[in-house]
């Protein structure tokens, strides 16, 4: 026990499982029925076990014994050869000064494989200027195959005789040898120029005779080979290695490709010439890159990826041409076809997008032909170029539509009769043709194109406002000319209603029409000048009837208001000409300079009433024009509310009251309602009453001073536009005749 521990803990555990497995078996009396067949069926176990166990150690004990006799005769065999290689030891070092004489015969060796390899090149040696001459005759009969062979012989012979004296360090021998053979790099350069010729045909020669092509690329190739093992080498490299011929082949056919089609004069980058140049390369780039896709692809190996290439040097060099043509000055045709070109017809199914060229040919990873910078650069320079011809447009629509104001007949009319001219038309036709010929290259120069029409349109605006105050001059100096000055004024009005009900239209987004605020106060300007010089007219010819205005004739029955009547009915008929909300609009302002110059000719201080008799007549005379003025404007459309004549009925309230005491009150409710009344024009009004002692005057002033009026924001001023005459000074001295 003491010798084997690991046997007494085995045998307690084994014990302890026993113990175990027994408790839970027999953990019943009745169990115990059966403890005579778990004994013998564990004899028999154990019993198997036991003889498992001598047969394993018996295998064991005899696989030890076999490998026992192995070492010991393992170690008696290496001991016998120990001793014999003792011997050998010996016996070479009692010979080792024989060896001493062999020296001298490796040497001589030596020379002799050396003498014998210089034997054996002798012939090729004294036949190199022969077969110089020989290949010179083959590249001259474009034998190129059998030429370069020869070449690629005649080079090895060199490159080995080189290495063999780069080896020995003999470099002062290369000199010999290079000038020897320096009929080489005639031939190496007849050959290349030979090849670069071919390559530079090569779109012509695949479709004529491919066989000559293949043979220049076979040459590269080989020369290819040539360079990749000399550089795996990496011991020594002769000169004019490594030749790199694939890439000067890719080189040459790049410059061929770039010189045949992108020198373009510059007559080309000008008016049609520009056309017809784009259109020569949009067909000649397709046309080649069939002949690349078809047959070129098929006469050089597979990695040269020949059409990527080909595909490439097109776009590249197209992207430089394009750069090279937008630094001209072109004009707007030119620019627009620039773009046209390069953003739509250039990945269009006519030219990279042909059913021919796909899906091989994919122009797609190879960048925008024009940047986006480069785009939007040209988009400005072509509306700049196209604002100045729409303002040269305009500049002559304006000029012919001011001369046919001047002229004997009317403006033509429409079916319904009012008054118009062909410029609305001309120039929205002009700007949404300039729209929509934008739209069809970007939606951003569509926008800058927009832009720059609603400029343009807000400064014809101007201009043509300017004409009209011209024109309106020129006929404040002479009424008969133009002889039709109103009718003309009132198809400008009619041509800035068809403006402003059009402009929206030109919106490149159907779902924004929103005109912005400075074209619609450009178009209301219009509005107001033409209308400002139409009511000057009216104004001209209602003067002469509101300077009799009050007299003593008109107080006692004169016909005056039916004479401004008759004009008023006149002029209406007039602007009935005009479309409707502009109609509107006139007969709101003739009422209400009306009623403006009937106030003011009230207040000129040409009358005082002397009598209440008069000053009843007065109120008689003002209830009755303005009744008349009243119905006047009520039969041609406006109605009474929107009238301003409401304000000679409240002045005649105040004239009419019999009693001067309750002027305070009576004003405080006229300066109520016409906020903008003045104190000289309630001085003016009860002047004219002719009965109001200096201290009701005084009353009624300080009630105004104590009660300040605001002017609310839908209120329409009457009063702030008259100007009452300043009282006269009194005169000191006595008058009288001069000395």
């Amino acid at each position: 026990d003491e010798e084997w521990p690991e046997a007494e803990k085995a045998e307690k555990l084994a014990r302890g499982a026993a113990l175990k497995w027994a408790s839970g078996v027999f953990y019943r009396p009745e169990k115990l029925e059966g403890l005579g067949q778990y004994r013998s069926r564990e004899t028999q176990r154990n019993s198997s076990i036991q003889s498992r166990l001598k047969s394993t150690v018996q295998s064991y004990l005899e696989g030890v014994s076999a490998g026992l006799e192995q070492l010991r005769s393992a170690a008696q065999e290496v001991q016998s050869v120990c001793q014999d290689l003792g011997a050998a030891r010996w016996a070479l070092l009692d010979s080792a000064d024989r060896f001493q004489g062999l020296q001298q015969m490796r040497v001589l060796m030596v020379e002799h494989v050396q003498l014998a390899s210089v034997v054996q090149v002798l012939p090729q040696l004294f036949s190199v200027h022969e077969v110089f001459s020989h290949t010179l005759q083959l590249l001259h009969g474009q034998h190129l195959l059998e030429a370069h062979a020869e070449l690629m012989m005649m080079e090895h012979l060199r490159d080995d005789i080189l290495s063999q004296l780069h080896l020995r360090g003999l470099s002062s021998a290369q000199a010999t040898v290079l000038s020897y053979f320096g009929g080489l790099q005639e031939l190496n350069e007849s050959l290349a120029k030979q090849l670069w010729d071919i390559v530079g045909s090569s779109l012509r020669l695949v479709r004529e005779d491919p066989v000559v092509f293949v043979t220049a690329v076979r040459i590269i190739e080989r020369e290819e080979k040539i360079d990749d093992t000399l550089l795996l080498e990496a011991t020594f490299l002769p000169p004019g290695r490594p030749k790199g011929w694939r890439q000067k082949f890719y080189h040459v056919l790049q410059e061929t490709i770039t010189g045949a089609h992108f020198d373009a004069t510059r007559a080309d980058a000008e008016g049609p010439g520009l056309a017809r140049h784009l259109a020569a390369l949009q067909k000649d780039i397709v046309s080649e890159l069939r002949v690349v896709k078809d047959l070129m692809v098929q006469c050089v190996p597979v990695h040269y990826n020949i059409l990527s290439i080909c595909t490439a040097t097109y776009h590249q060099a197209l992207t430089s041409h394009l750069q090279d043509i937008l630094r001209e000055d072109l004009d707007k045709q030119g620019l627009f076809l620039l773009l046209q070109w390069a953003l739509r017809v250039y990945h269009s199914p006519e030219m990279m997008g042909h059913p021919d060229l796909l899906p091989e040919v994919d122009v797609s990873a190879l960048g925008p032909l024009m940047s986006p910078e480069l785009v939007d650069q040209t988009e400005r320079k072509y509306v700049v170029k196209v604002k100045a011809s729409v303002l040269e447009w305009m500049q002559r629509t304006l000029e012919v539509e001011f001369k046919e104001w001047f002229r004997e007949e009317e403006p033509e009319t429409d079916h319904q009769g009012f008054f118009q001219s062909a410029l609305p038309v001309i120039v929205m036709q002009m700007l949404n043709e300039n729209i929509q010929v934008a739209s069809l290259i970007t939606d951003s120069l569509q926008q800058k194109v927009y832009n720059m029409a609603l400029e343009e349109l807000e400064a014809f605006l101007g201009r043509l406002r300017e004409a009209l105050v011209q024109c309106g001059k020129e006929h404040q100096k002479d009424r008969a000319a133009p002889k039709h000055y109103i009718s003309y004024l009132l198809a400008m009005l009619n041509n800035n209603l068809a403006l402003s009900s059009s402009v929206s239209s030109l919106h490149p987004d159907p779902a924004c029409r929103e005109v912005p605020a400075s074209l619609r106060a450009a178009l209301d300007r219009m509005q107001k000048k033409a209308c400002q010089l139409l009511l000057e007219e009216l104004l001209l010819d209602l003067q002469p009837l509101c300077l009799q205005l009050p007299s003593r004739k008109w107080l006692w029955g004169s016909q005056l208001v039916s004479s401004m009547c008759e004009v008023i009915d006149k002029y209406a008929k007039v602007f009935s000409r005009v479309r409707k909300p502009v109609f509107t609009l006139l007969l709101l302002e003739s009422e209400l300079l009306v009623t403006s110059q009937y106030l003011r000719a009230l207040m000129q201080k040409k009358m005082v009433c002397k009598s209440e008799e008069e000053r009843e007549q007065l109120c008689a005379r003002l209830l009755q024009d303005a009744t008349q003025l009243q119905e006047l404007f009520c039969g041609l459309g406006l109605a009474q509310s929107q009238q301003s004549l409401e304000a000679v009925f409240a002045l005649r309230e105040l004239l009419s009251l019999k009693d001067p005491s309750l002027l305070s009150l009576e004003v405080l409710g006229f300066i109520t309602k016409y906020p903008d009344v003045s104190d000289e024009h309630i001085s003016t009004l009860l002047d004219l009453r002719g009965d109001v002692s200096k201290e009701v005057r005084h009353m009624v002033l300080e009630m105004m001073a104590q009660h300040p009026q605001v002017l609310p924001e839908s209120y329409r001023p009457i009063f702030s536009t008259i100007l009452v005459p300043a009282p006269e000074l009194p005169f000191c001295l006595r008058k009288g005749k001069c000395a």
